[in-house]
């Protein structure tokens, strides 16, 4: 697929969680990974990302949503993923996205943009859902 996409975590909670998303997007080729919020201090290396992706693909921390909002890049649109919208069975991947998860523990602030969901029976761990949309994207391209 041309164009790039980036995954994006909004108050992440766990360690290995955030370590498994970001071996994710270099298995996944994931362009870039967004850390949003204070709840996960200062990124450090993770047991769970064995590809070391910190060393390869850009990490950006952002204090909070209005400050990642600021550095979007131009034409990319954001994709919220989250337990309604569009199912990602019918969903046309942008060329240019930012898909942003919620907390391992909450769900994201209602914002206006595009939604997608994973139809599963129960709530899904957040590396997982990471590793779903980019095979998806992935598959689609």
């Amino acid at each position: 697929m041309r164009g790039y996409c980036g995954i994006a975590l909004y108050n992440p909670k766990t360690p290995m969680n955030i370590g498994t998303v970001f071996r994710n997007c270099m298995c996944l080729n994931s362009d870039f990974v967004c850390i949003i919020g204070s709840r996960y201090k200062k990124f450090k290396n993770q047991a769970s990302d064995t590809t070391n992706t910190w060393k390869h693909k850009p990490v950006y921390e952002y204090g909070g949503l209005d400050d990642f909002y600021k550095h979007i890049p131009h034409d990319c649109q954001l994709v919220a993923v989250e337990v309604d919208g569009q199912s990602i069975k019918d969903f046309n991947h942008p060329e240019r996205a930012i898909y942003l998860f919620g907390p391992e523990d909450g769900s994201l602030p209602k914002i206006d943009c595009k939604r997608i969901k994973i139809e599963t029976s129960f709530c899904l761990n957040l590396a997982v859902a990471t590793g779903i949309v980019l095979f998806d994207r992935l598959n689609k391209g």
